[in-house]
């Protein structure tokens, strides 16, 4: 084997290498593998968080149509930790200011006098 051998098997490599990088990046720009959304479209789903819990299971949080939801992904099944987590913007204060009439028809019913 002399030296025009290698350079012949470097510039295959490189070309066949090329190919592959071509094809992949084609895939992705016309959405083969995935229903493509738009780039105008408002999308209305995204991953906001993800944080490893050991080896094979992951919590992952979910944001769609303003709400998240809390996912435990990974290992022999998922499971949904929690749904309809209330955005960022959504504090305390308003929380409480939404629930505090369940509270106090909770309290009216159970014959609290406050």
């Amino acid at each position: 084997m002399d030296i025009s051998d290698y350079l012949r098997f470097v510039f295959a490599l490189a070309f066949v290498i090329s190919l592959i990088g071509i094809l992949a990046f084609i895939a992705k720009r016309y959405g083969m593998g995935y229903r493509h959304v738009p780039r105008t479209a408002k999308k209305r789903l995204s991953i906001s968080e993800i944080m490893p819990i050991d080896g094979k299971r992951r919590l992952v949080l979910v944001k769609r149509d303003g709400r998240e939801h809390l996912l435990v992904i990974g290992g022999t099944n998922d499971l949904v930790v929690e749904t309809n987590i209330m955005e960022d913007d959504f504090n305390f204060r308003e929380h409480l200011a939404a629930t505090s009439h369940i509270t106090d028809k909770n309290k009216m019913d159970e014959g609290d006098p406050q």
